[in-house]
């Protein structure tokens, strides 16, 4: 074979992998090689050939020249024999989206380790994983989901990959990890849980099985893949997920993770867990397989710009909780908790007003992977309101069609066209595909709630499936959303119209929103308050003293910016009704009940 990467786990003290290229027939006018700039499904340009500490290329045993040509390129000297480049690799990124490494794993994306040879990228190439060195990680195994050729029984030794694009896909976890295997589709489902952890398997296992079945049986079958492995690193407190071909790398707390006293009903942060699950298994379909047309081929040198995130990422965040409660691993009643902290996160926000849900998938790379203390009022997430322009589009094709289309018919027709078939989806493609599907046209939806600024209708579609949406002011900066108000004395709720993180002189001011009391008053982000009407503040202290006053009081705050200590006069204004939370209507008639079983599948 003409390309070969070996990985080497060089120094795990220095976190450094050693990485070696072999090149049977490089390109004789001068071997190009290159690091992406990017990781698909994660849109910033994160440039990580930064990490590359020392390179070096050789052939027949003399050293060659290499010259960089930009941040991420090399050109290796003309030869006409084969070429040896070696590299060092510096990994102290513990995220999904890069490498790590270090005494207890080893832990990297192809992205961060794999130059490309330019003329080869859709050449097949071979991937040797060496075993340490060291007698004291003599226990550790690999897991991932890349073919294998010829490994031993703790999984070192040779894969092997189609081209560049498949090799990057397939993330790589070495150590000790801990794991379990189920079936889905006849394919073999495996999660590998690394970190210190006291998860029940056997509960994980069930679940997961019911969720991945769920995605399955809505697409109608599962891509055809040799297994599907969840790869997760288990922290303190870690959160986040990134979709692969046939697996994902996830992150979470070991709190997210079921104990074997767990009721019936997962908690809170269980529930959380097993939706980044449920989202990046559905990845497998949307995004991985159903792509934009400009992801084929992927462009990992610069910025890929597409308006439709909104559907690979919000269609998405829409079934990963309904997969939830259609496999009956969560109530109807959680399930609606959910949604309403969803509504909850996109009301708070006053950024929904103005900018559209597309303009926030076109600015991805600049604005929602880039944000400062100036997003709540001008941005909005095409995860979170994405995902309920999805819950309206569902109902509306529901309700022209009396219940016999839904959304679940466009994922399929997209599968079944575009997935399978690997063409990409044009802009606007999606939208089209809806309004055949609903029998009517959709286009004045997708320009108001789309394409434009306007409220969605969530309050007018869920009461056609028998839910109500209700609204009440927060009652604190740990208030969610998604469940009634427990204070019974929060007549008249008022607000500082501001986030708050603790400071050791009082209170930083993190996001001011827009048109609120704290920002009328002068106050900024940044900006740490010392005391409220004379008397000394803290985070803990500083929602009580604000619920202790009236609509229209007037408040004297001096906090400190940068080093000086400024004065504030603030008019108290009425607390927003910002926090949704969902209840099902007391009396359904037939008609009613059938709709919301047929939307959650009961």
């Amino acid at each position: 074979m003409n390309i070969q990467h070996t990985v080497n786990l060089y120094n795990p003290h220095a976190h450094i992998f050693k990485v070696t290229l072999e090149i049977a027939k490089p390109d004789t006018a001068g071997q190009v090689l290159s690091l992406p700039a990017w990781i698909p499904g994660s849109y910033m340009i994160r440039d990580f050939a930064k990490n590359i500490i020392s390179i070096k290329a050789q052939s027949n045993n003399q050293q060659l020249s290499i010259k960089k040509l930009d941040k991420s390129t090399w050109k290796v000297e003309a030869v006409d024999a084969p070429l040896l480049i070696e590299y060092e690799v510096y990994a102290w990124d513990l995220s999904v989206r890069s490498a790590h490494f270090d005494m207890t794993h080893a832990f990297f994306n192809g992205t961060s380790l794999f130059l490309m040879p330019h003329g080869f990228e859709e050449e097949p190439c071979n991937v040797i994983i060496e075993p340490p060195a060291n007698e004291n990680y003599s226990q550790w195994k690999v897991a991932t989901s890349l073919k294998n050729k010829d490994i031993d029984a703790l999984g070192f030794g040779a894969y092997q990959a189609n081209n560049y694009d498949d090799l990057i896909d397939h993330p790589v976890e070495i150590g000790t990890h801990s794991e379990f295997e189920f079936s889905v589709e006849n394919t073999t489902h495996k999660m590998a849980l690394t970190g210190v952890h006291r998860a029940d398997e056997k509960r994980l296992n069930q679940d997961l099985t019911k969720i991945c079945q769920t995605h399955c049986t809505m697409f109608g079958d599962l891509p055809k893949i040799e297994e599907y492995i969840f790869l997760t690193m288990v922290t303190g407190n870690g959160y986040g997920g990134l979709e692969h071909r046939s697996s994902t790398s996830l992150m979470c707390s070991r709190d997210d993770l079921p104990l074997t006293t767990e009721p019936d009903e997962p908690n809170e942060k269980y529930r959380n867990f097993l939706g980044l699950c449920s989202h990046e298994y559905f990845h497998t379909w949307n995004i991985k397989r159903i792509k934009p047309e400009v992801f084929l081929p992927y462009d990992l040198t610069t910025e890929s710009y597409t308006r439709q995130l909104w559907a690979f990422e919000g269609i998405t965040s829409y079934y990963d909780e309904l997969a939830l409660v259609r496999s009956k691993v969560i109530s109807v009643e959680s399930y609606l908790e959910l949604i309403g902290q969803t509504i909850t996160r996109v009301l708070r926000g006053k950024g929904r007003f103005n900018q559209s849900i597309a303009e926030s998938s076109f600015e991805a790379w600049t604005k929602f992977y880039k944000q400062d203390e100036s997003a709540p009022n001008t941005i909005v997430s095409y995860y979170a309101k994405g995902a309920l322009l999805a819950l309206c589009l569902d109902l509306t094709i529901r309700k022209h069609t009396d219940n016999q289309k839904s959304l679940d018919d466009v994922m399929r027709h997209l599968w079944i066209n575009y997935g399978k078939k690997l063409c990409g989806v044009p802009e606007g493609k999606i939208e089209n595909i809806a309004s055949e599907i609903a029998g009517v046209s959709l286009n004045d939806f997708f320009a108001n709630y789309l394409y434009g600024v306007r409220e969605l209708p969530l309050k007018e579609l869920l009461s056609e499936v028998g839910v109500k949406l209700n609204l009440r002011a927060t009652t604190s900066v740990d208030d969610k959303g998604g469940k009634p108000s427990t204070d019974k004395n929060q007549h008249n709720p008022v607000s500082l119209g501001a986030r708050f993180a603790t400071n050791s002189l009082g209170v930083k001011i993190t996001q001011v929103f827009s048109n609120e009391s704290a920002e009328l008053a002068g106050l900024s982000a940044g900006d740490i308050i010392i005391s409220i009407n004379h008397l000394q503040v803290t985070k803990e202290k500083i929602n009580k003293t604000i619920a202790s006053y009236s609509v229209d009081d007037e408040l004297v705050i001096h906090a400190f910016r940068r080093d000086e200590l400024k004065v504030f006069n603030l008019t108290l204004k009425q607390a927003e009704l910002s926090t949704c939370y969902l209840t099902l209507n007391g009396k359904m008639d037939d008609n009613t009940t059938d709709k919301k079983n047929s939307w959650l599948k009961l």
